[in-house]
């Protein structure tokens, strides 16, 4: 994988596009996707964003969102799209696989393949450029990185700066995490002077709910949180039955597994939701318990060192017991 950096002279010829992230885009996936589409589009490149799966709703108002493919449904204009592309912009994922579907013909494509990610163990053999840092806040700040390295910090317009604020605030807990770091605080700075309105950001992903969503979550707290508090572990346990009764949808389960780490003396936090094809798993933690390892051991995931993700095929009932005796195993560590 070459350096991000050399593609920079190749930015003013146009060329076919498609920029593509992981299943179920969030905020940071989404943003920095738009973002990039909006700044390639202005040097003349034809950009398509192709998502491999639908995405939540409250993403909706991100200038540009109306535009994206999502390949589940649209398969025939997601692959055209790709047969078509030279290059392929890859962003807020490292490994092919979290883009389901697509994988195969990411893979297979004879497009250029770039990566912009801030994950960890990237599968970096397959990428012709990329950047890789873990340090980074979120991919978001790794595009603003990208556009203003390239020198062409200029085009910045409004609607970039809407999506790269949305992504870099959501991925650091508006702004609570560790990677929260100086930088990121220029960038903002920077992004409000360029015209950001950063409160109706804010409005737009967190006050853009509906009523279902508010007793959903009050439900599951009261129900199906259970609390290990001789391990400082906290655990939530979704099943299809709550889902369908609340009529949940794509995004509406965004920032739950948070909410335990609010206790007090709670260090990991993990979220499951039994889903049609198997069971998703979000962990979060305090200090120095790493949940990218945690998943990555038991639950074919990984992430970041205080956030990531898994899944298993098991049943719920299984999945959960495997994760106590996960959380046993790791006792010294969650002291």
């Amino acid at each position: 994988m070459k350096p991000i950096q050399d593609i920079y002279s190749h930015l003013t010829t146009p060329r076919n596009v498609v920029i593509t992230t992981h299943q179920k885009p969030d905020a940071d996936a989404m943003g920095s996707s738009l973002a990039m589409y909006h700044f390639l589009t202005s040097f003349g490149h034809s950009v398509t964003v192709v998502s491999p799966t639908n995405w939540a709703k409250w993403l909706d108002w991100m200038p540009g969102s109306a535009t994206v493919i999502d390949y589940e449904l649209q398969r025939d204009r997601g692959e055209a799209a790709l047969q078509q592309a030279q290059w392929v912009f890859c962003l807020d994922f490292n490994v092919l696989i979290r883009t389901k579907h697509m994988a195969n013909s990411l893979r297979q494509g004879a497009f250029d393949r770039i990566l912009i990610d801030h994950h960890q163990q990237p599968e970096t053999a397959i990428f012709t450029w990329g950047v890789s840092d873990t340090a980074k806040s979120s991919t978001c700040e790794m595009v603003y990185d990208f556009i203003v390295g390239s020198g062409h910090s200029d085009r910045i317009t409004p609607a970039i700066a809407d999506c790269l604020y949305a992504g870099v605030m959501t991925d650091t807990g508006s702004f609570r995490f560790p990677s929260a770091s100086a930088s990121v605080h220029r960038m903002v700075a920077d992004l409000k002077d360029r015209g950001l309105q950063h409160t109706l950001v804010h409005e737009n992903i967190y006050d853009n709910f509906l009523e279902n969503r508010l007793r959903f979550i009050g439900h599951i707290l009261l129900h199906r949180m259970d609390l290990f508090y001789e391990y400082n572990t906290a655990l939530i346990a979704i099943s299809k039955k709550d889902l369908l009764r609340f009529e949940i949808k794509t995004g509406d389960t965004e920032g739950l597994v948070n909410f335990p780490l609010s206790i007090q003396g709670i260090k990991l936090a993990a979220l499951v939701i039994d889903r049609d094809e198997e069971r998703k798993w979000s962990f979060r933690s305090k200090g120095d318990f790493d949940v990218n390892t945690f998943a990555r051991t038991y639950f074919e995931g990984g992430g970041h060192y205080n956030a990531s993700g898994g899944r298993s095929s098991a049943s719920l009932d299984v999945t959960v017991q495997h994760f106590i005796e996960a959380m046993k195993e790791n006792a010294l560590q969650l002291q």
